[in-house]
This record gives C-alpha cells, sequence and structure tokens, in this order.
C-alpha cells in the first residue's frame, strides 16, 4: 500500500476494493435482508472476524416475525454482538426473498 502526503501533512491512501454480498442476518429480535461489502478476494467470514464494533449493511431491510417489512434503510449499522446468524444468498434466492 502506498502512502501520499500533500503540503498540509494530510494522508491518502490506496482504495480498498470491496464486493457486495447479498446477506441474510438473523439478530435476537429481527430477520434482516441486505448488503455486506467484502474485500476483493477475502470471504465473508474474514469480514465478519474484524474487530469492529458494528458491520456496516447496505440496501438493508428489516422484517417482522410474520416476514413483513418494518423499514428499510440506504445504510444500516449492526451490532456484531446482536447477530445470531449471518447467510451469504444467491442472487436468484435474493430475488425469491424480496417477492
Amino acid at each position: 500500500m502506498t502512502i501520499e502526503y500533500d503540503e498540509k501533512g494530510k494522508f491518502y491512501t490506496d482504495i480498498v476494493k470491496k464486493l457486495p454480498v447479498p446477506v441474510v442476518i438473523q439478530t435476537a429480535t429481527h430477520l434482516m435482508r441486505g448488503l455486506v461489502h467484502v474485500r476483493d478476494g477475502e470471504r465473508l467470514k474474514n469480514e465478519l472476524e474484524r474487530d469492529e464494533m458494528f458491520l456496516a449493511v447496505t440496501s438493508a431491510s428489516v422484517y417482522s416475525a410474520d416476514d413483513k417489512v418494518l423499514f428499510k434503510a440506504p445504510f444500516m449499522a449492526v451490532l456484531r454482538a446482536q447477530i445470531i446468524w449471518i447467510m451469504p444468498v444467491d442472487e436468484e434466492d435474493q430475488k425469491d426473498l424480496s417477492e
């Protein structure tokens, strides 16, 4: 990785490329669907093992127990400690889930 500095001392690094992975997330109280962005060449598991308190989810939808959409958000930060399980979903399965 290269680091460049400008005249004020601000530094710039290479951009980290991430790929969106469609997922289903079960927390203690809700089911969520959305995209988790994983570094290019890594697995979803690697993203989950990062030492960060929250997991970023984009295009997020939160569902009730009877599978009705409670709300949608372009971005949601999910507390990792609340995640019971997470599962990657194929694009075809994602279409089935959103219908």
